[in-house]
């Protein structure tokens, strides 16, 4: 990033922070007050619930996915309202003291007017994203945190609210308000299309391969052509920051009647302006209006899950068996090494299903302490244990109730947990820690793993009879090394992971490096490399090795140094010198673990990665 644009960006940053501590000076704040931290009534605050139920509805989805990218991070998530009220949170177990202290809970006010300057009362304010850290907050009792935070836009441009990360603040991470931002975009999309189910949606973008990526264009028309609404990617691709009125019709946007675009089946659409967009029709299912003559068709219907699909055939073949069990009740496992997007699978998967309205609830079976999962799963009654809320606390089985629980790396439940889980899905209740009371609930199950299943029955650490109760439609999930669609995916993922506003390229000799690279992270690894340069090259707008992070860049190295002929004196160092036999006897000796099998050979896992091409099926 050139030097006077990080200048030009700081003083924007400190521009904004002086009129927030000018306002909380006028609005009555002293530096060292004591904290506004009266909470709502229950009354009350059922009362504002209810009163934003389209928000929560469609924010707690966004957040829970949100939520696995930073959890373990001692972060909290905050869903508010336009005036800064506190309607829904959720954390790490590490953060909740630190939550409670601060009051970020439901029912507390974070407007400017009570806390002073902070992330979410001074972006509800400015409308704009911002972090405030540290003694960037006007009252000191705040100095300690670090706070991300976007405003929420509702399907007519109204302001509804504001989603927020917390963190301490020595354990912030500068890529934060990046991913609060995504999440915003995303959850504005998903409220756009929502809003208006009975619309025809227009999806677009100049160059078609990012269609159904976060940077599309979404435009909603009435039937008979007049402009409902637009997502921000499609105000600034039509020049529009907000809705003219009278609102201009499909014809004036476009160049061509609805209607023709409708019955022809338009693949491409020219914009008033003369670029040429990529695009896809979304038809209600009844259409009411006589220009709207043609029925839909399947192929028009956008999917998430065809989202996922860039033509890989091993994914293509795994979406397709996923489509046919939607809403079958046909519990669904995916396999695959970790980072292959199994999350983004599961998630795509419920989006689709008829529980795409109700919660989405991931929980990550490795990533939770064995002293607090049972407590996490199926939640607790008051007193349960020494520690435990008053009131107890609902669990996250009972959280999915209606919608889809996703059990991620299933293979590392605790085997005594494994019991209880298989009676709630024999019996579909629950009883929480400390109670006697069975809740009933309605869920349907996915669950991932990169471990070999059978092979821990044969342990003894994974159930039999729980392996069947789950193993109903099994799929695999390609490594991103082994797939065909590499630079669809990279194209896409760069789009997704971006700053809002950006339209970062990457250069000739990145795209190279990203091509060769074998990947052993898989996408989850691609995302932050590619996540850490668009953010690096925002300004410059194209990618260029020096925004790669440095052990990408390493790894990429060695990769060189593996492929380079060996010197005589070298040769032992050589894979050649190494059978496929061998590879296969040091896999085996170490469960299948790369990195372990590699170092016993004595070269590099990316090498050995690259080889592990070659071996026969079933050698492993």
């Amino acid at each position: 990033m050139p030097l006077h644009t990080t200048a030009q960006a700081s003083a924007d940053h400190a521009h904004l922070l002086t009129l927030a501590h000018e306002r909380s000076r006028r609005y009555g704040l002293a530096l060292r007050d004591a904290p506004h931290y009266q909470r709502l009534g229950q009354g009350a605050l059922r009362d504002a619930l209810d009163q934003h139920r389209f928000l929560s509805r469609h924010a707690t989805p966004v957040m829970e996915h949100l939520y696995a990218q930073i959890a373990n991070t001692g972060s909290m998530l905050v869903l508010t309202s336009a005036s800064g009220l506190v309607l829904h949170s959720l954390g790490d177990s590490d953060f909740l003291p630190k939550a409670d202290q601060v009051a970020l809970i439901p029912g507390m006010d974070w407007s400017e007017q009570a806390q002073g300057t902070n992330a979410i009362g001074t972006a509800l304010q400015e409308r704009q994203a911002i972090t405030v850290q540290g003694a960037q907050h006007f009252m000191h009792a705040n100095h300690s945190l670090a706070c991300s935070c976007a405003p929420i836009f509702g399907p007519h441009g109204e302001l509804m609210g504001a989603l927020d990360v917390t963190s301490e603040h020595h354990r912030h991470h500068p890529h934060t308000l990046a991913l609060v931002r995504m999440s915003v975009q995303m959850l504005e999309n998903q409220m756009l299309t929502a809003q208006f189910p009975q619309a025809i949606r227009i999806h677009f973008h100049a160059r078609p391969e990012f269609l159904g990526t976060l940077v599309e264009g979404i435009a909603i028309f009435a039937p008979d052509g007049p402009l409902l609404s637009l997502n921000r990617s499609a105000q600034f691709q039509l020049g529009l920051p907000t809705l003219p009125q009278p609102a201009p019709d499909f014809a004036a946007l476009f160049n061509q009647p609805l209607a023709t675009a409708w019955n022809a089946q338009t693949q491409h659409l020219m914009l008033h302006s003369g670029v040429r967009v990529g695009c896809r029709i979304h038809l209600p299912q009844r259409p009411s209006a006589p220009t709207a003559a043609a029925k839909p068709s399947a192929t028009q219907r956008l999917s998430h899950l065809q989202y996922l699909d860039t033509g890989d055939v091993q994914l293509a073949h795994a979406i397709a068996r996923l489509r046919k069990v939607l809403d079958k009740d046909i519990p669904v496992m995916l396999l695959g090494e970790t980072g292959t997007g199994k999350d983004l699978l599961a998630h795509a998967w419920h989006q689709d299903s008829a529980r795409a309205d109700q919660p989405f609830i991931a929980v990550n079976c490795a990533s939770i302490p064995e002293s607090l999962i049972e407590a996490e799963l199926f939640g607790y009654a008051d007193g349960a244990f020494t520690g435990a809320r008053k009131k107890g606390a609902i669990g996250k089985i009972a959280q999915a109730h209606g919608g889809t629980l996703f059990l991620d790396e299933i293979g590392d439940m605790p085997l005594p947990l494994q019991a209880r889980l298989l009676r709630v899905l024999q019996e579909r209740c629950i009883t929480p820690l400390g109670s006697e009371k069975d809740i009933p609930i309605d869920i349907a199950v996915v669950c991932a793993t990169h471990q070999d299943l059978k092979a821990r029955i044969a342990q003894g650490l994974f159930r039999e009879d729980l392996y069947y109760r789950l193993n109903g439609l099994v799929v695999r999930l390609p490594a991103l090394r082994e797939r065909s669609d590499l630079l669809a995916v990279i194209a896409k993922v760069l789009q997704v992971v971006q700053p809002e506003g950006a339209a970062c390229q990457l250069a000739p000799d990145v795209l190279e490096k990203l091509a060769r690279y074998p990947w052993p992270g898989n996408v989850r690894q691609l995302h932050n490399v590619l996540r850490t340069a668009s953010v690096l090259a925002a300004e410059e707008g194209i990618v260029t090795c020096a925004d790669l992070p440095d052990d990408f860049l390493e790894d990429y190295a060695q990769i060189l140094a593996d492929e380079a002929p060996a010197a005589p004196e070298n040769k032992a160092e050589n894979l050649g010198d190494f059978t496929l036999q061998r590879m296969a006897q040091a896999l085996q000796a170490h469960q299948g673990n790369v990195s372990a099998a590699a170092k016993a050979l004595g070269i590099s896992r990316n090498t050995f990665y690259r080889k592990k091409a070659l071996l026969p099926p079933g050698a492993v």
